[in-house]
C-alpha cells in the first residue's frame, strides 16, 4: 500500500511539475491588451489566442486596419474615440503587418486558422511608402504619428550589445522582420548600411541567415519580443515604441538607443478608403487620429508626434 501511495504521489508531482513548466512556457504570451468584456472568456495560450483582432467582428460600425506595431495603442485609442463619438460602439480593428493588410484589402479576405474574414476596412494605416503604393484606394490621407528604431535585448543585456554593428557577431541570435512583407525590415536594412556599410547588412541578412543565427519573423511586432522573452533570440531591432511598451508592462527586456546618425524615422499615415462601408465613421475617425487627444495616447506608448 505504501508503495502504491509513493507511486501515486510521484505521478502527481510529475503532473504538477509538468503543468508548472507548461504554464511557465506561456508566461509572456499575448494578448497583452485588455480583452473586451464578455461572460464567456476563452483564451488558451499557445492554442486559442488571437491577439491581432480587436473588438466587434459582427456588424461593426467602423473597421480599421492598423499597421501591426500599433497594437499597444488600440485599447486607449478606441476607448477615447468611443467616448468622443458614442454613436460608434461596435468597432473592429486588425493589427497585422501592413503588407498582409494590403493583400487582404486587394483580395477581399484573409484566413487566420479556421476563420475567414471578409470585412472591408474604412480606414487603413501604414508607413508612408506603403500608402504611396496605392493612392487610388483613398480619398484622403493624413500623417498622425512618427517612430524610430531601437534595439531590444534581454534584461541585463547578457550579450553586452551596444550598437547595431554588434548584431554581426557570429553567435549572437538576431530576430529580424522579413523585408519581403514588413516595411520595417527594409528600413532596418537602411540603418544597417548607415551604421556599418553594406558589410553589416550582408552579415546580418545573408551570412547569419544561412547560419541560422538570424531569424526572419512573420509578425515582427509580436515575435521579436517573444523570442527574446523566451530566450530564442538575443537581440532584435524593433520600433522604439515596441521596446518601450515591453518595458512599460514589466517584461524583462532592455531598450538600447540607436544614435541619430544611424537611426531612421518612419511616418505613419492613415488613409480613408474610397469604398469605405461606413464613410461617416471613417471621416470621424480620421479627424480623431490627428487630434491632440490621439497624439497624447501615441506619445504615451513611445511614438513621436507628427
Amino acid at each position: 500500500m505504501k508503495s502504491l501511495n509513493k507511486k501515486f504521489f510521484a505521478v502527481a508531482a510529475m503532473v504538477l511539475i509538468s503543468n508548472l513548466v507548461t504554464a511557465q512556457e506561456y508566461r509572456f504570451d499575448p494578448p497583452w491588451n485588455t480583452p473586451p468584456e464578455s461572460e464567456v472568456q476563452f483564451t488558451v495560450p499557445g492554442v486559442d489566442n488571437v491577439p491581432d483582432l480587436f473588438g466587434d467582428i459582427n456588424d461593426p460600425q467602423l473597421v480599421v486596419f492598423f499597421a501591426g506595431n500599433q497594437f499597444m495603442v488600440i485599447d486607449e485609442l478606441i476607448a477615447a474615440f468611443k467616448k468622443k463619438h458614442p454613436q460608434y460602439q461596435r468597432i473592429f480593428a486588425e493589427t497585422l503587418p501592413p503588407g498582409i493588410l494590403a493583400k487582404q484589402i486587394a483580395t477581399g479576405s484573409i484566413v487566420i486558422g479556421n476563420m475567414r474574414i471578409t470585412l472591408k476596412p474604412d480606414v487603413y494605416t501604414a508607413g508612408k511608402t506603403r500608402i504611396d503604393q496605392t493612392p487610388e484606394w483613398f480619398n484622403k490621407t493624413a500623417l498622425y504619428a512618427r517612430n524610430k528604431l531601437a534595439i531590444m535585448v534581454q534584461k541585463g543585456n547578457p550579450k553586452n550589445v551596444k550598437a547595431l554593428k554588434d548584431l554581426a557577431i557570429s553567435d549572437l541570435r538576431v530576430s529580424m522582420p522579413n523585408p519581403d512583407f514588413e516595411g520595417i525590415g527594409k528600413r532596418i536594412e537602411e540603418a544597417y548600411v548607415k551604421a556599418g556599410g553594406v558589410q553589416l547588412k550582408t552579415a546580418v541578412m545573408e551570412t547569419k541567415l544561412k547560419d541560422k543565427t538570424t531569424f526572419l519573423t512573420q509578425i515582427h511586432h509580436r515575435q521579436s519580443p517573444m523570442r527574446i522573452l523566451y530566450d530564442k533570440s538575443d537581440a532584435a531591432t524593433v520600433w522604439y515604441s515596441e521596446a518601450h511598451y515591453q518595458k512599460m508592462i514589466g517584461h524583462p527586456v532592455e531598450l538600447i538607443e540607436i544614435p541619430e546618425e544611424e537611426n531612421i524615422h518612419a511616418q505613419y499615415f492613415a488613409g480613408q478608403l474610397k469604398n469605405a462601408p461606413h464613410p461617416a465613421a471613417a471621416k470621424d475617425f480620421m479627424a480623431f487620429l490627428v487630434s491632440a487627444e490621439a497624439n497624447s495616447i501615441y506619445k504615451k506608448f513611445g511614438f513621436d508626434l507628427p
